[in-house]
């Protein structure tokens, strides 16, 4: 297993490399720069060391600022440019730079891609920062950057705590006051459309609606998945019709996932919220598109930038965080 550098521990350096490899430190420069033919056997050994022990090659302290951050976001393309959150997220970085002194670089990279080119880019001094957004899975990366002595923040709560520096909105009590207004209403069937379980936004609003309806002795949960696209919410919706055919209240882990919910109902003829409540979650521009307009929970994305653009520059601590509240907006769905 690679060596995560940890608290204090000195970064691994080229020499060690080098002697983990069998050669010496001037050929291990050579051959990590791309600069020097050597046997395939003599590379993979020095790849390898490498790889064992999290070595990556470091700017110089005196290296100039480029200027640049990096905003490198994991979700799928098509998802990416459907959704307005990382357009309004970028508002917000940009605010909290006034005079343009660092310029927002956005990668889209799908979850389970490849990524060496990527980590060459972001730790080889190209940017003055990272920020991940959206689950960026395991820590491989995150070790890499702090390596790299490279400062970085997750927009959202890391899997592992400690690990990262991160700012976030407050998922946990946002979707339990959503879902203690939709039981308080007097619904008797209050199902959720979860998002994917292995995210922190979808596992921490789940949990919200499992914390809202334990004080429900007498409720039955009702979960559905989906992955926050509309698509995924239309099947979700669909899938509990069919399985809870008495649900009159659902909600939804996104806003995009709570219109498609609704497109579902219309299809079945049912109507909102008189035979079935929604509630959804974000505050997104389609929120207030829907029809019936959506009561949602906002979550304020344009902050969410600024203030992690603010941690990032100040080379923050892993274990610093910011969680901002979120705010019930009632409209007319639930």
């Amino acid at each position: 297993m690679p060596r995560p550098p940890h608290g204090d521990d000195p970064a691994p350096t080229l020499a060690e490399v080098a002697r983990r490899a069998g050669v010496s430190t001037a050929t291990a420069s050579r051959v990590l720069n791309r600069s020097a033919r050597v046997s395939k056997e003599v590379a993979a050994r020095l790849e390898h060391a490498a790889r064992e022990l999290a070595y990556v090659r470091r700017r110089a302290a005196s290296a100039r600022e480029t200027g640049v951050v990096a905003v490198v976001v994991f979700a799928d393309p098509l998802q990416y440019h459907a959704d307005a959150f990382p357009e309004r997220l970028l508002a917000g970085l940009r605010r909290s730079v006034p005079g343009a002194e660092r310029e927002p670089a956005v990668f889209t990279v799908p979850r389970r891609s490849r990524r060496p080119p990527l980590v060459r880019y972001l730790c080889g001094g190209h940017a003055d920062g990272v920020l991940l957004v959206g689950p960026w899975g395991d820590t491989a990366l995150i070790r890499l950057l702090h390596a790299a002595r490279v400062p970085v923040v997750s927009l959202g709560r890391p899997p592992e705590p400690g690990t990262v520096a991160f700012v976030d909105a407050d998922n946990l009590v946002g979707a339990t006051e959503a879902v203690r207004r939709l039981c308080a209403s007097g619904r008797r069937a209050v199902a959720t459309i979860a998002g994917p379980p292995d995210t922190a936004p979808g596992a921490d609003r789940l949990a919200g609606y499992h914390q809202a309806m334990a004080a429900r002795a007498a409720a039955r949960p009702a979960v559905a998945f989906g992955d926050f696209s509309s698509a995924s919410g239309e099947h979700a919706m669909q899938w509990l019709l069919d399985q809870r055919p008495e649900v009159d209240t659902v909600f939804a882990a996104s806003d995009q996932m709570a219109a498609g919910a609704l497109r579902t109902l219309r299809r079945h003829g049912l109507r909102v919220p008189e035979d079935v409540a929604v509630i959804g979650f974000d505050d997104a521009p389609v929120a207030a598109r829907c029809r019936p307009g959506l009561t949602t929970v906002r979550q304020p994305v344009e902050e969410l930038g600024s203030r992690a653009m603010e941690l990032l520059l100040r080379n923050p601590e892993r274990g610093e965080s910011v969680v901002l509240p979120t705010r019930l907006v009632v409209r007319a769905s639930g």
